[in-house]
C-alpha cells in the first residue's frame, strides 16, 4: 500500500452499493474515505448528507449501479447534485459496474436505449468523468460528453490462470460471438488457442448452445464473459464443453450479477471453479466454495491516482 496521500484535494467517498470495496481503492490509495451519510426518509426518499467540506476538491465517488439498481443509480444521482451544489471542483464517477448497460441498442422496435439515459442523467446532475470496468459494449463511451475512462478486469483474470498449474493443454472460450475480443485477449496472454460457442438466445436471461467452434476435446477450457447474470448461459456452455471432451472446465467474468437461480446454477453445473472480481459485492450466501473472488481495487486506485495527477491512464489496460 503506498504511503498516506499528500494532496488534500483529493477525496473519496462511497454510497450503499460496495462499500468494502470503496475502503480497499482508499486504503491502496492512502486516503481515508470522505465522511458522508446515505439515509431514508419514512416514504423511502433518499436523504445525503456530506459531514466534511468539499470545497474545491476533486471528488471520487464509488458506486456500482448493482441491484438494487434503481435505489444506487438514485444515490448517486442526488450526492453528484449535492457534491455540485457544495463547489466541488471535479466530480468524478467510479463505476466498477454500470447497470443498464446491457439495453445498449434498439433490439426491438419501440425499445428504449437506457444506457444512453444513464448517460445523460449522470451529465446532466453534474459529473465531470466517469471511471468504470469492463462496460457490456464498450461503444457506451461514446454515450457521454464528458472524459470516460475504461478499464479493463481481463489482465487481472488471464494473471489468476497463468499462476495456475494445469494438468493439461487449455483453451480459451467464449460463451457468444460477442465475446470472442475478450477470449483473444486472454489467448494472447495465456498462448492458448480460443473456441467459440454458438448461442442463440430466444428470449432476456434465456440461451440455448448450438455449436462449438474449435477444438477442445481433451483440453481444459476456461470461459470468459464480462458478466454473468443469471448464469444460464455460463452453465449451458459448461455442460456442452464436458459433452464435447473438455477434460474440465473454469469459468471467469468481471461482474458477478449473480441474480435468480444463478448460485443454485453453478452448485450443479461442470463448473470447476468460477473466478470473478469484486466490481459487485458478494453477499454471503453466495459465497460457496465453488467461487473464487479477486478485487479490482489496485486497478481502480491506480486509475484515480493518474487521473488525479493528469498521467496516462492507457498503461494500465497492458
Amino acid at each position: 500500500m503506498p504511503n498516506q496521500y499528500l494532496d488534500p484535494n483529493l477525496k473519496v467517498f462511497t454510497l450503499n452499493s460496495n462499500r468494502s470495496l470503496a475502503e480497499e481503492i482508499a486504503r491502496f490509495i492512502g486516503v481515508e474515505l470522505g465522511k458522508c451519510t446515505v439515509t431514508r426518509f419514512s416514504d423511502g426518499e433518499v436523504q445525503i448528507n456530506i459531514e466534511e467540506s468539499i470545497r474545491g476538491c476533486d471528488v471520487y465517488v464509488i458506486q456500482s449501479t448493482s441491484s438494487p439498481v434503481n435505489e444506487h443509480l438514485m444515490e448517486l444521482l442526488i450526492m453528484i447534485d449535492a457534491l455540485k451544489r457544495a463547489s466541488a471542483a471535479t466530480i468524478n464517477i467510479v463505476m466498477p459496474y454500470f447497470g443498464y448497460a446491457r439495453q445498449d441498442r434498439k433490439a426491438r422496435a419501440r425499445e428504449p436505449i437506457t444506457a444512453k439515459l444513464v448517460a445523460n442523467l449522470l451529465e446532466t446532475a453534474g459529473a465531470t468523468r466517469v471511471i468504470t470496468l469492463d462496460l457490456h459494449a464498450p461503444q457506451i463511451q461514446g454515450f457521454f460528453d464528458i472524459p470516460t475512462d475504461h478499464l479493463l478486469g481481463e489482465p487481472i483474470l488471464s494473471d489468476y490462470f497463468s499462476k495456475k498449474d494445469f494438468p493439461g493443454d487449455i483453451v480459451i472460450v467464449s460463451p457468444d460471438h460477442g465475446g470472442v475480443t475478450r477470449a483473444r485477449k486472454m489467448s494472447e496472454r495465456l498462448k492458448a488457442p480460443i473456441a467459440i460457442i454458438d448461442k442463440r438466445r430466444p428470449r432476456p436471461n434465456v440461451a440455448e448452445v448450438m455449436n462449438i467452434v474449435g477444438h477442445i476435446e481433451g483440453k481444459i477450457a476456461i470461459l470468459i464473459d464480462d458478466i454473468i447474470d443469471t448464469a444460464g448461459t455460463i452453465t449451458l456452455a459448461a455442460n456442452a464443453l464436458i459433452e464435447h471432451g473438455a477434460i474440465e472446465v473454469y469459468a471467469c467474468c468481471t461482474h458477478a450479477v449473480l441474480s435468480g437461480p444463478a448460485i443454485e446454477r453453478i452448485q450443479n453445473s461442470k463448473i470447476k471453479e468460477l473466478v470473478v472480481t469484486n466490481s459487485i459485492e458478494l453477499p454471503e450466501e453466495k459465497k460457496i466454495p465453488k467461487i473464487k473472488q479477486l478485487s479490482v481495487a489496485p486497478l481502480i486506485g491506480e486509475a484515480i491516482i493518474r487521473v488525479h495527477e493528469d498521467q496516462s491512464v492507457s498503461t494500465l489496460f497492458e
